[in-house]
């Protein structure tokens, strides 16, 4: 059995140690619809004690969208020093010189989101595709698993998968959270996508894009910690850009014993440098 890090206390025990903090938003600082308790003045306490705050996000979404829902959730502003999500990675991605698929117009693009949204495709100037018989391009950027089948999604997407029409998965989460607990996101979408047989480029974490893009201007030997609720995600995608984790035991990581915890590290051989009951101080 893989070995486990010992407990923290909470934040506190971060605090002062590192230059940057790259701090996940779904599971640990808030559920989609309330802040996590304790979550809102631990960020600040953090802040004050010095270094760079980054709320790093697997959100479809651009940067400013996720910034006004901290707001709104009680979050101060001035506790954190940016956003950066998987959606400007995607963006800068799309507009640079290795973008895996032309942007520009005369594409249609066949968006599945959680909110209906097609802010990257906005941006891109692509059209609108209804299905993936319609579909030059696919944006897999949210879930609604919580009450739509993946079966669902299957039909809707096959058909571009077998014509091998290139998707963009902007949000890697396999799970999200939900109203009524857990429930499939993007990322298992877009392995399903891969599945049927279509070709998928992953944006966010763990994926080095979206790390290269929160860490710009950063000195090369800042002492960077990543601070999130999934193994799969935060500590694995920390240990792959040579940074320290921090796991915190709610959102995808609540409930879990030791032994299950043990599984996952051993799954993704991605162990935490602590584990933290929760985002408070």
């Amino acid at each position: 059995m893989t070995a486990l890090p010992a407990p923290g206390r909470g934040v506190r025990d971060l605090a002062g140690a590192f230059d940057v903090y790259l701090v996940d938003q779904f599971g640990v600082l808030h559920d989609g619809s309330a802040a996590f308790p304790g979550a809102a003045e631990a960020l600040t306490r953090l802040k004050a004690t010095g270094g760079r705050i980054v709320v790093l996000s697997n959100s479809g979404r651009p940067a400013r969208f996720n910034a006004a829902r901290l707001a709104d959730l009680g979050f101060d502003p001035a506790s954190f020093d940016a956003v950066v999500t998987s959606g400007d990675a995607a963006l800068a991605l799309m507009l640079g010189p290795d973008a895996p698929v032309a942007a520009g117009g005369g594409r249609r693009c066949l968006t599945i989101s959680g909110s209906g949204d097609r802010n990257l495709a906005e941006a891109l100037h692509w059209g609108e595709a209804s299905t993936g018989a319609e579909a030059d391009v696919v944006i897999i950027a949210g879930s609604r698993g919580d009450v739509v089948p993946l079966e669902t999604y299957a039909a809707l997407l096959g058909d571009a998968a077998r014509r091998g029409v290139p998707c963009l998965c902007t949000n890697p989460d396999r799970l999200m959270l939900t109203p009524t607990g857990l429930a499939f996101g993007a990322g298992r979408i877009a392995a399903l996508y891969a599945e049927l047989g279509g070709p998928v480029t992953w944006i966010g974490k763990p994926h080095a894009a979206i790390y290269r893009l929160a860490l710009a201007g950063v000195a090369a030997d800042a002492r960077v910690v990543c601070i999130g609720d999934s193994v799969e995600h935060d500590v694995a995608g920390a240990r792959g850009i040579g940074a320290a984790a921090a796991l915190v035991c709610t959102g995808v990581s609540a409930g879990l014993g030791p032994a299950d915890l043990a599984a996952e590290f051993a799954r993704y051989r991605a162990v935490p440098d602590v584990v933290l009951p929760a985002f408070r101080w």
